[in-house]
């Protein structure tokens, strides 16, 4: 049986001056099989072809934060996958940001995030 699910893309913008961006993730969230995970495909080599002084470890730093916030490591222990998933999807202005919300309809959520990201990712 299929259930819904949400997803974005996880972009990097490693200058937010310049609006230029690249897709190096993808995070899902769905409530019906309480899922939430991102997935990410970094490729060090398309960010500096974007800039070529990005700073590469902090990209880094911030991708592996999203997946501990996924997991409900640190202050995201106390707010459900929901709560966190619009925490993570929630418009900002840093190296890291979420592209518009999409839904769709999967058997199993960790095969679709598989299945996203080499379609919109890698």
């Amino acid at each position: 049986m299929r259930v819904p699910y949400e997803y974005a893309i996880i972009q990097a913008v490693p200058r937010i001056e310049r609006g230029e961006l690249i897709n190096v993730g993808v995070v899902l969230y769905c409530q019906r099989r309480d899922f939430l995970a991102a997935r990410t495909d970094f490729r060090e080599d398309r960010l500096l072809a974007v800039d070529p002084g990005a700073d590469v470890p902090a990209i880094g730093a911030a991708l592996t934060s999203w997946n501990a916030t996924c997991g409900g490591a640190g202050a995201a222990a106390d707010i459900s996958q929901g709560e966190r998933f619009r925490w993570l999807v929630a418009p900002r202005s840093t190296v890291l940001r979420a592209g518009p919300v999409h839904m769709g309809l999967a058997v199993d959520p960790s095969e679709e995030l598989d299945r996203l990201v080499k379609l919109l990712v890698s």
